[in-house]
């Protein structure tokens, strides 16, 4: 049995996340069940794409991958479901939430659309396709059925990327629950020596938080691979004003 792991923006005031997982329980009852998030913002599909984006490569291949933020549901949006080359599978929307991470394990080995309602939950509602619709197809998938067996090969399904860094000029593409300012300029093009600029602010790197003195911002290299602006026992975001897609600038020293 294959671990499901779950991304969605349902939040955990109401019982949308729980009526997932029943509907996975219903056919897979020894599914483990890994909850990524469940914060996303309410329907910002680039938000979600980056966190998948960010927790895919530490499971193990075969892993599936559920993921609902779905502003589209019960419109002519497709619902897919996705095999990356290392062997990976996802399930979801058809809005780019998942193509960041199938890029990240490989790409595209096999696309399809979810037609067979025989893996769907009967009389699907038209605004709850997670629990209707995705939630019975990751289980299945996770018990052994084939990915060819659930729907109709596409190849046209929607593209989303991240935004891409233009040498060493990005910028902030998620700040977490720490107020730490993630951008999308990867280790491997930081120079040697260097300092960052946002927002006014100018930072030099630091090899962890303890290294500066409270409150004083730094950068380092995250757990994404990514350069962060974080700040000891204070917020980033807070003490910068940045937020997504704030321009963050490197300069080598």
């Amino acid at each position: 049995m294959a671990v499901i792991t779950l991304l969605t923006d349902f939040g955990l005031s109401d019982t949308y996340v729980g009526q997932v997982k029943g509907a996975i329980l219903a056919i897979a009852q020894d599914a483990p069940l890994v909850d990524l998030t469940h914060a996303v913002p309410p329907q910002d599909v680039q938000a979600g794409a980056f966190l998948l984006w960010s927790a895919v490569e530490v499971f193990a291949a075969g892993t599936v991958h559920l993921a609902v933020v779905d502003p589209g549901v019960g419109s002519k949006r497709r619902a897919i479901a996705i095999r990356s080359r290392r062997g990976d599978l996802f399930v979801g929307p058809d809005n780019g939430l998942l193509l960041p991470a199938v890029t990240r394990l490989g790409g595209t080995n096999l696309a399809v659309e979810l037609t067979d309602e025989r893996y769907w939950r009967s009389s699907p509602s038209r605004t709850f396709h997670g629990r209707d619709i995705f939630g019975p197809v990751a289980a299945h998938l996770a018990s052994g059925a084939p990915l060819e067996a659930v729907g109709q090969p596409i190849s046209d399904f929607h593209r989303l990327e991240l935004p891409e860094p233009r040498g060493l000029a990005g910028e902030v593409i998620h700040v977490d629950a720490f107020g730490n300012l993630v951008t999308n300029l990867p280790a491997d093009r930081l120079p040697a020596r260097y300092r960052v600029t946002l927002e006014g602010h100018m930072v030099s790197p630091a090899p962890h938080y303890q290294a500066v003195k409270p409150g004083e911002l730094l950068a380092l290299v995250g757990s994404a691979g990514l350069l962060e602006i974080s700040a000891r026992d204070a917020s980033a975001a807070g003490l910068t004003g940045a937020t997504r897609g704030t321009p963050v600038h490197v300069e080598p020293l």
